[in-house]
């Protein structure tokens, strides 16, 4: 069972949201908060496995309440479900360490998904944004001879794909290489650029306006 906490301050959706979530299996709702602060005191209660946090709340942010969570709470993940997908709410929530972000039109499906996917460490984003996000990246080529932080061309071709939204198996097959190797070249871009997750690679990918 993946234990969930849901965040958000309009109490109609929360509980909508803790309703739907215990119609869908293995899942286990926890609590239910109406401000990051809030959900800070019940996440060091409760340890759970993923945050559902909204961004617009009263007393904390969900910004600022998942850049807590991540910091003191490392072993709980979280998803933002959000109204705004606008691209400074996105890169402030990854930037914090959201590892999934979508927008509150999200089929229960697809929340389902979400959650399953930053559990298992992967990173997992509303389809538009992912687009976005892949648009954002391929539109500001940086020439080989000016890639940051000491990364090779061919990891930054993998911080490409990996800002695309493509598994280690897609790119293996894109750059006709190992899945073994994709993960080296994966380790190595991280500690380089001094990322923990695919998340803050694709902020990373974003701000430096990496194509490979």
């Amino acid at each position: 069972m993946t234990r969930v906490i849901v965040v958000d301050d309009q109490t109609v959706v929360r509980e909508g949201l803790v309703l739907l979530l215990r119609l869908l299996p293995d899942i286990e709702v926890v609590g239910a908060a109406a401000n990051g602060a809030e959900a800070l005191r019940m996440v060091a209660a409760e340890r759970p496995d993923v945050v559902l946090m909204d961004l617009r709340m009263p007393k904390m942010d969900g910004v600022e309440a998942t850049r807590r969570v991540r910091a003191e709470h490392p072993g709980t993940q979280v998803v933002v479900l959000t109204t705004y997908s606008d691209d400074e709410s996105v890169f402030a929530a990854l930037r914090a360490g959201a590892r999934g972000y979508l927008t509150k039109d999200a089929r229960a499906g697809e929340i389902a998904e979400a959650i399953a996917a930053v559990r298992r460490g992967e990173a997992q984003f509303d389809p538009a944004i992912q687009r976005r996000l892949a648009e954002t990246v391929t539109s500001r080529p940086v020439p080989a001879h000016a890639l940051p932080d000491g990364l090779t061309p061919r990891e930054a071709d993998v911080l490409r794909l990996i800002a695309e939204g493509r598994s280690n198996t897609e790119i293996a097959a894109n750059l006709v290489i190992t899945e073994a190797t994709v993960k080296t070249h994966i380790n190595n871009l991280f500690a380089k650029i001094g990322v923990r997750d695919r998340a803050q690679a694709v902020t990373y990918a974003f701000r430096r306006g990496l194509t490979g």
